[in-house]
């Protein structure tokens, strides 16, 4: 029971609000919305892959295929929503920098029509640091994982 308790009211965080908090645009907007959040703990972002997105048209154009690094963006842009609704208001539209990527795995291919869910877990923080552990399922199987540390920074 702790645990629901820590959970907040807040339901999913839709397209909206995501572009409100994080700075990223289409085509590099790799979620479509939050949902189950823990501040300063966890969260898990939902990427609906559509065969209309420009990366298919050349990764593969007979066997579309979501490029490995795009499923490490997805992760990187929940994390970062979870890092924006943990600091709050101040936060928001700031640029969020990858600093590493480790550990990258990716198990099965993710295809058009799949709904991807990112979870993404807060390993630690120091000031602007932060470091996340994910792991990206499509429909409860494991298709990648990472960890990676990212730098939040004012907007140049």
């Amino acid at each position: 029971m702790v645990e629901t308790e820590t959970r907040t009211a807040l339901g999913a965080v839709d397209i909206a609000r995501v572009m409100e908090m994080i700075p990223h645009r289409y085509p590099m907007l790799m979620i479509d919305k939050v949902i189950d959040m823990v501040p300063d703990t966890s969260a898990t972002g939902i990427k609906n892959v559509t065969i209309n997105e420009p990366q298919f048209a050349g990764h593969f154009p007979r066997h579309p295929v979501m490029p490995g690094v795009m499923i490490v963006e997805s992760m990187a842009q929940t994390a970062a929503v979870l890092v924006v609704y943990t600091l709050g208001k101040r936060a928001e539209g700031k640029l969020v920098y990858f600093m590493t990527i480790d550990s990258a795995r990716f198990r099965k291919p993710v295809v058009p029509g799949d709904a991807m869910q990112v979870h993404v877990t807060k390993m630690k923080s120091r000031g602007p640091v932060w470091k996340f552990r994910a792991e990206a399922k499509v429909e409860g199987t494991l298709v990648a994982e990472a960890e990676f540390a990212a730098m939040i920074v004012e907007n140049e």
